[in-house]
């Protein structure tokens, strides 16, 4: 027996409900089951019951056996001296909250269906990449698309989180924050945390001070990544780039990063740090004003004319200092343009949506995904030889959502589509 199940069990009230007893003997009335609550907490928020006589409103908390409450701490914390019902597939000791009240608890283990749990447990352990894979194409398309709609929602909303714990560490900046994010997302995988940890260490005020010089930016951001510190480049562009980074330096008291943060293994040259902070340093002398975009609700066109940047002349015959290569490829290709508007600016403005409480940016956040076309890559692919096609970057990024955080960890029983198969 697994949590998941008994979660399922309660939401969709999968027991036979004449003989559901508290281990006190009273008969217990579910009126509403409550909200599932995938946060911190109790599992279900707000629900009704009717103990004997008498009527029940608050949350309802789910174990495998209840003695789980105590090995939870639960009776330590005060957010579950609001539970009016245990549910427990085997009750092993009696429970009480913070206040000592002992917590009515029920027994689930002699009112379910056994089969069904088999049927269940040898779904989410057949071996396949995806549990419901043989399944999936036979699936109405109306409950896959809703689905679809419903987890870009979540997605946004997750990435909201971490935005706003963002915006909280930068003391309510917006433009650090989205230079934070945008950062982070021009270093990719390889090089994402290095690129979060260069933004922190440059201020956007500082940047919005120097942004009439392309040279100075240059300067500020190689040298604040620890670039203008290597010892064994010898022309005149970095030699003058260090120049006016020690200058740079020693006005705003600025301290730099070590060289090793940057990686180059596995990364083609046109994604190597340096293309991309030269990049960023084009995009911020064009647009100061980073966040003023979002505001502004530009189109996607508008975005594609501020990102589709090239660089300084220096980065067109170099992917690294001091190593002149023929031509480089310097620009923001359309791919890497669409995954920014997917990957920042869409979650950054149903974020800022969330925070003044004006549901026009939120909307605008998930237009902005319709309108683009579905990424390519080897989720969306996988899903769409099963029959789960993509036809936009909103469903795309509902497809993503859905193999990442439901189909790889077997939450088959939070997902509409493996509770339509599990029904």
């Amino acid at each position: 027996m697994n949590e998941d199940y008994l979660h399922y069990l309660w939401k969709f009230q999968k027991f036979d409900p004449t003989h559901l007893i508290t281990n006190e003997g009273e008969r217990v009335l579910v009126k509403s089951i409550g909200f599932h609550n995938k946060n911190s907490g109790p599992d279900f928020l707000e629900g009704r019951i009717s103990i004997g006589n008498t009527d029940w409103y608050g949350n309802i908390e789910i174990h495998i056996k209840s003695s789980d409450w105590d090995l939870h701490k639960h009776q330590y914390d005060k957010a579950y001296n609001n539970v009016i019902l245990h549910v427990v597939f085997e009750n092993d000791k009696t429970i009480k909250n913070q206040n000592g009240e002992v917590i009515p608890t029920v027994e689930l283990k002699n009112l379910i269906d056994n089969k069904k749990y088999e049927e269940y447990s040898y779904f989410i352990n057949n071996g396949l990449k995806i549990p419901c894979q043989r399944q999936l194409s036979e699936v109405n398309s109306f409950i896959k698309n809703s689905w679809l709609d419903r987890l870009i929602i979540e997605r946004l909303e997750r990435k909201t989180n971490t935005i706003l714990t963002s915006l909280k560490n930068n003391k309510g900046d917006w433009n650090q924050t989205y230079l934070h994010f945008l950062m982070r997302y021009f270093g990719m995988k390889v090089n994402g945390d290095a690129m979060a940890s260069l933004s922190a260490k440059t201020s956007f005020k500082i940047i919005q001070k120097e942004h009439n010089h392309l040279f100075s930016l240059e300067a500020l951001l190689f040298g604040q990544a620890g670039y203008l510190s290597l010892d064994n480049v010898n022309d005149t562009y970095f030699l003058e780039l260090r120049k006016e980074y020690l200058f740079l330096k020693q006005k705003y008291v600025l301290t730099s990063m070590l060289t090793t943060n940057w990686k180059l293994s596995k990364l083609r040259p046109p994604n190597f740090p340096t293309i991309r902070i030269a990049q960023i340093a084009q995009i911020l002398h064009e647009n100061h004003q980073l966040f003023s975009l979002i505001r502004d609700f530009s189109t996607i066109e508008d975005y594609k004319k501020i990102f589709k940047v090239s660089t300084s002349d220096y980065w067109k015959t170099h992917y690294v200092f001091g190593k002149a290569v023929e031509k480089t490829k310097n620009t923001v290709g359309k791919m890497m343009l669409h995954n920014i508007i997917i990957n920042v600016i869409s979650p950054m403005s149903f974020a800022y949506g969330k925070s003044v409480n004006d549901e026009r940016y939120c909307n605008y956040a998930t237009k902005l995904v319709s309108d683009l076309p579905a990424e390519s890559n080897s989720i969306v692919t996988l899903l769409k030889s099963l029959g789960m096609e993509a036809n936009s970057a909103m469903q795309s990024q509902g497809i993503i959502e859905l193999y990442t955080n439901y189909c790889i960890p077997k939450k088959c029983l939070n997902c509409e589509i493996g509770v339509q198969i599990l029904k």
